[in-house]
């Protein structure tokens, strides 16, 4: 891959895992089993996984929001997973803004419909400068 992207190693064999287990399970089941499936492959290939990672939006110093990605690999990268017909842009919108709420800068989404559906998203931390309602709370709550 070494095309200069952030993580380029680390999305690589996020995917490679992504296609083992689409390989495997095919399409059809719920989102809740290929999370599973892939925190299993992940952690097989070596990689800290976090289930849920929670993520908390601010307004201000007040919160106005909470929501959970899928996984997140190697405190480096959120994989949001769909089991849908076809990736659509508030998929990718919700992906986006969870990279804009975190330090996080890499996101996949990776979608195990009828035909195996990958999209790769960056939101550098430098342009999250100015955004005041960014906080770093990520992870397991922490």
């Amino acid at each position: 891959m070494a095309l200069g992207f952030k993580h380029a190693d680390l999305t690589e064999l996020i995917i490679k895992a992504f296609y083992t287990v689409y390989n495997a399970l095919g399409y059809g089941f719920l989102e809740k089993v290929y999370q599973n499936a892939m925190a299993i492959e992940l952690r097989r290939l070596g990689l800290d996984v976090t289930q849920e990672a929670r993520i908390v939006v601010y307004y201000g110093d007040e919160v106005v929001g909470e929501y959970s990605a899928d996984l997140l690999v190697a405190d480096a990268v959120i994989v949001e997973l769909k089991a849908v017909k076809r990736l659509l842009p508030e998929h990718e919108a919700q992906l986006l803004n969870y990279l804009k709420a975190t330090p996080y800068e890499v996101g996949l989404l990776l979608n195990f419909g009828p035909r195996a559906e990958i999209k790769r998203k960056a939101f550098d931390n430098d342009r999250k400068g100015s955004m005041r309602w960014m906080r770093p709370t990520m992870g397991n709550g922490k």
